[in-house]
């Protein structure tokens, strides 16, 4: 837990880990809070109709022993990996906590993934168990005779395409089960890498990787919890930031979580949901909240009731840290980290500790540097990789089957991260850019991430990606590929403009030489900008360019 302190210094020195050798999420999450008070509130169910189903710990806990007796009875052993393909429902939030329980291994999957990204998924994992809804029932019944290691699909919502009707099972199934003993460093949880560079690969984390959220989380969100708490976020339950920065942190503090499914995000229904739930702590992505600043704000002008905002997954960037401060009238404290080892960087306004166009500095109980290629950290101002330093709680136990791949993450005790970021003579740190999306050009190394931002900050641009593009004279050239706000046309004068805007707010070597208007800029299921196509696209068109010229 993270103690009470009025300043940053205080805070870094008066806090300890303590990680216990034996510990359960499971039990943390929702056992311990129905022994003691199975009446309070753990998730509040929003339907798209706008229906509200709100779920007790008490009820949370008999649901999710059902799941465990249905699992055990299906020959779901200790370690078997068992995937949870759900949207943001209770169900999901059983499923974690059932597997947890049981001492297997939550593999949570996306609902959106096709059936070849969940292929790749299910088959590197081995799992035994899928619990899913019909819809990835049939997903997978596409591939399933590609899946040796798959014994069985559960259905949430009844059968479909071999899977087994869950509702069913679990209505006959005992309410009593008695969690598994497990070690904190026991693997409990696997998620995989969002695989925007190279094949997706799988984290394996230890149940301690809970415990080693629970203070950034608190930090992040001004010593959450506070009166009145309640968390949502729209990133997707199977994503670490919406698994291990909202969901389980929240049951475990006791703070109520939102559960509201919607298939795409929708900014008026993003501030009609946050003003009727009465939200007071959010994480939004920067692409969530870039969408939310474009739409204008809260219908009427009206200021959310919200208390804190944390955001991550890629830079925020100055524009929208402002617009926040204006428009809402709160700041948004940034945070960093990856699959491997979330949560590490932070901000907490209420300490002082915020700064525009930082993502923070090392939160309580993380050592985090910005070093060269040797383990050396490098100087202020100096560009260098951001890396973390072990042994961490939150820190991965390695790559699921990879000892290679866990080998090369490190430099001596560092754990690189392969993104590219600086400090400055405060330690906060500036996110440039990740290695391979950094942009060599007349000899300048720039990174994407600032000119994004800047481009965002043109009131006819709702979203950019920027590569570069490779250019025989500079080696390569800055291009942006973006997307309009509704309103506007595609035309050069406008393209003119947007790079003056560049130009004027940045420098003269960074604006985008070339501008392509694009009716979508691909995302990641996390939300992040999929560079790696625009690049392989610039690659492409650069070759025919040299191709057609005499």
């Amino acid at each position: 837990m993270l103690p009470t302190a009025s300043t940053y210094a205080e805070i870094m020195r008066a806090f300890r880990w303590i990680v216990p050798a034996a510990y359960n999420i499971g039990v943390d999450v929702c056992h311990k809070w129905a022994a003691v008070e199975p009446e309070r509130t753990a998730i509040v169910s929003v339907s798209p109709d706008g229906s509200v189903d709100e779920w007790r710990y008490g009820r949370l806990a008999k649901a999710a022993n059902r799941l465990s007796n249905v699992l055990v009875a299906h020959g779901v052993a200790r370690g078997d990996r068992v995937a949870i393909l759900l949207p943001q429902s209770p169900e999901t939030a059983i499923a974690h906590v059932a597997i947890y329980s049981m001492a297997a291994i939550a593999l949570p999957l996306a609902d959106v993934f096709g059936a070849e990204a969940l292929l790749h998924r299910l088959i590197d994992s081995g799992a035994r168990a899928v619990v899913t809804s019909r819809v990835g029932a049939r997903k997978i019944a596409e591939i399933r005779d590609r899946l040796p290691a798959l014994a069985h699909v559960f259905c949430v919502d009844g059968m479909e395409d071999g899977g087994l009707d869950l509702a069913a099972l679990t209505e006959r199934a005992s309410d009593a089960f008695e969690p598994v003993a497990t070690l904190a460093d026991e693997p409990g949880l696997m998620i995989y890498t969002s695989g925007t560079t190279g094949a997706p690969k799988g984290a394996l984390h230890g149940h301690r990787v809970l415990l080693g959220h629970i203070p950034s989380v608190q930090y992040t969100h001004e010593f959450l919890p506070q009166a009145g708490d309640r968390l949502w976020t729209p990133a997707d339950w199977a994503w670490a930031g919406g698994l291990l920065n909202v969901l389980l942190p929240a049951l475990a503090l006791g703070v109520p979580v939102v559960a509201a499914r919607r298939e795409t995000f929708d900014p008026q229904a993003t501030w009609a949901l946050i003003e009727r739930e009465t939200i007071r702590n959010a994480f939004i992505p920067p692409t969530a909240l870039k969408l939310l600043r474009n739409a204008g704000g809260p219908p009427g002008g009206r200021r959310p009731g919200l208390r804190t905002v944390g955001s991550g997954g890629e830079a925020l960037g100055r524009e929208t840290f402002e617009w926040a401060r204006a428009e809402l009238g709160l700041v948004i404290n940034e945070f960093y980290g990856q699959t491997e080892c979330n949560l590490v960087l932070g901000s907490c306004a209420a300490i002082g500790v915020v700064r525009a166009g930082a993502i923070g500095r090392a939160m309580p109980g993380h050592v985090v540097g910005v070093i060269d290629g040797e383990g050396r950290q490098v100087g202020i101002g100096e560009t260098g990789q951001i890396a973390v330093m072990r042994p961490d709680p939150v820190m991965f136990l390695g790559y699921w089957n990879k000892p290679e791949a866990t080998r090369e993450k490190f430099v001596g005790d560092w754990m690189t991260t392969g993104d590219q970021g600086m400090v400055d003579e405060d330690g906060y740190v500036y996110f440039v850019g990740r290695n391979d999306d950094l942009i060599t050009s007349a000899g300048y190394r720039i990174g994407p991430s600032e000119i994004e931002d800047c481009i965002v900050g043109h009131p006819a641009v709702a979203l950019a990606a920027v590569v570069g593009k490779p250019d025989p004279v500079r080696t390569e050239i800055v291009k942006a590929y973006v997307t309009l706000v509704q309103g506007w046309e595609p035309s050069e004068a406008l393209a003119k403009d947007i790079r003056d805007h560049v130009r004027t707010r940045l420098s003269a070597h960074e604006y985008p030489r070339e501008i392509a208007f694009v009716d979508e800029v691909p995302l990641t299921t996390t939300g992040k900008v999929i560079r790696r196509f625009f690049r392989e696209q610039a690659r492409d068109e650069a070759a025919e360019a040299a191709r057609e010229k005499p």
